[in-house]
């Protein structure tokens, strides 16, 4: 969608960052663990306290190590399932802190059980939209459908944040009610579009084969990909 188009152009921006730290002792797993470190940190501290926009401003410059980490990995030629996994499930962490936040400063002196609930169901919904895309992929299947992926999400929420923490009103609310309605409709995009392909037949005997090797169904997204 949006942000994945966006993507390539911003990776351009930050190529010749990730060739010099490529050629560092830099790691990139360490970015990446940086760079969950300081997301979680930055939204814990500033978005629970009502702080939106220079939590913003925080969390955007470190959720650009999502970036940095895969153009090191890249540079160097050690794209890795081990990367994946580990950029996949900071992810999580991320997001899990930033909507997490939301949900306790509307608890609190937000004051707003509905604002409370619309974060609620826009950090449940991210979670299933990721694992339904890991699942699919790990039968065998396609699942890089979705109106509101990763990407957008992310964009809409810090945007709005940041907006709203600069006397914008009602901004972050009516992108907290968006988001919940978009990324529900995301899962169910997915799950639709996953048994579809179940109905034509798609990634069964692949599937088999695996599960019988195995002896367990297997969730694991191909070597080097990151779930959204």
């Amino acid at each position: 969608m949006l942000a994945s188009k966006a993507r390539p152009q911003i990776q351009r921006v930050l190529d010749p960052l990730g060739e010099r730290l490529a050629r560092s002792s830099v790691s990139p797993d360490a970015v990446t663990i940086v760079g969950t470190i300081g997301v979680t940190g930055a939204a814990l501290g500033f978005f629970t306290r009502g702080v939106f926009f220079v939590g913003t401003l925080v969390i955007t410059l470190f959720v650009f190590s999502d970036l940095l980490d895969g153009l090191i990995a890249r540079a160097r030629g050690i794209s890795s399932r081990w990367g994946a996994f580990l950029d996949s499930t900071s992810d999580r962490v991320g997001d899990g802190a930033i909507f997490g936040s939301l949900i306790l400063w509307y608890a609190g002196d937000g004051d707003s059980l509905p604002l409370c609930a619309a974060a609620l169901i826009c950090l449940v919904a991210g979670s299933i939209t990721s694992y339904v895309k890991a699942r699919a992929e790990g039968l065998g299947l396609r699942c890089d459908v979705g109106f509101a992926e990763r990407g957008e999400r992310l964009l809409i929420v810090l945007v709005a944040a940041g907006l709203y923490g600069l006397g914008v009103p009602y901004l972050l609310p009516a992108a907290l009610w968006f988001l919940a309605g978009a990324t529900v409709l995301t899962v169910t995009q997915r799950i639709i579009h996953v048994y579809r392909q179940y109905l034509r037949g798609v990634g069964e005997a692949g599937s088999a084969g695996k599960a019988v090797a195995a002896g367990v169904p297997s969730a694991e997204p191909a070597a080097g990909t990151q779930v959204r």
